[in-house]
């Protein structure tokens, strides 16, 4: 039977995201930015919560964990190098660690940057990626607790995965992220028609995720540092790609368009 997925809005522009296992009834959620749309959305779909998947200490990700780990006695998940700022954590977790929800096998990629122990959760077969804050649709997280090469590094790594992942991403900044990449990228006609796709979605109301990372590799300005073009349009033609990314997320840093 196929797993199934739910996007829950959370705060402002948070998302948590529940993801079912038929055949066992296992149910995670990854992130917790508050308990009761969360708690909502499992009554509504009666489902029993079995794992609480975190991928980093912001309180805007876990803020949540234990007003819904009372109510489920749901074990939590997260990176071992911000155990310390993860409430009710019982299974820390290092890069490579599997991690199962059911019949469904995931694992930890650490992805420093936006945090310095941010993780992500792959599940391959199910071509999954759930990027908390390191990647955004047409965006990355703001390098807060390490310089902004670390979290080129950690999207290098991600850009591995296959066109098909569906990544689930931990807010809606879609439109925002849609236009400063336009306004670095101006020619790219994808870009163009992804930017117009989300700005009728956030119209209807209707989240923009997940997306596909195969349009992520094409319209991403930040996936894209090592693209001559890129760094030509920045005016830093030949210069390291560590360069080139950390003037695309300077720019974003004050981007109001």
């Amino acid at each position: 039977m196929p797993l199934e997925i739910r996007v829950i809005p959370c705060l402002s522009d948070n998302y948590a995201v529940l993801l079912h296992d038929p055949l066992t009834e296992a149910t995670a959620v990854v992130d917790v930015p508050e308990a009761t749309p969360v708690l909502e959305a499992l009554d509504r779909e009666g489902w029993d919560l079995t794992h609480i998947l975190i991928t980093h200490h912001h309180s805007d990700h876990v803020d949540g964990v234990l007003a819904v780990k009372a109510q489920y006695g749901a074990t939590v998940v997260g990176p071992k190098a911000e155990a310390d700022g993860i409430p009710g954590i019982d299974v820390q977790v290092v890069d490579g660690d599997p991690v199962a929800v059911g019949s469904l096998i995931g694992r930890v990629m650490e992805t420093p940057g936006h945090t310095a122990g941010h993780v992500v959760y792959i599940f391959g077969e199910e071509r999954l990626l759930f990027s908390g804050d390191t990647l955004f649709v047409m965006g990355c997280g703001r390098p807060i607790e390490c310089d902004p090469p670390v979290l080129w590094q950690s999207l290098q790594r991600l850009r591995a995965l296959p066109d098909d992942f569906s990544v689930y991403c931990g807010h809606e900044y879609t439109v925002a992220n849609g236009r400063f990449a336009l306004s670095v990228d101006p020619d790219n006609g994808a870009l163009r028609g992804r930017v117009a796709e989300a700005e009728a979605a956030r119209r209807e109301g209707k989240p923009t995720i997940p997306a596909l990372f195969g349009d992520e590799r094409l319209t991403n300005p930040f996936l894209r540092a090592d693209d001559p073009d890129m760094a030509e349009r920045l005016g830093l033609a030949g210069a390291d790609p560590a360069a080139v990314f950390t003037e695309l997320r300077a720019r974003k840093n004050v981007f109001r368009g």
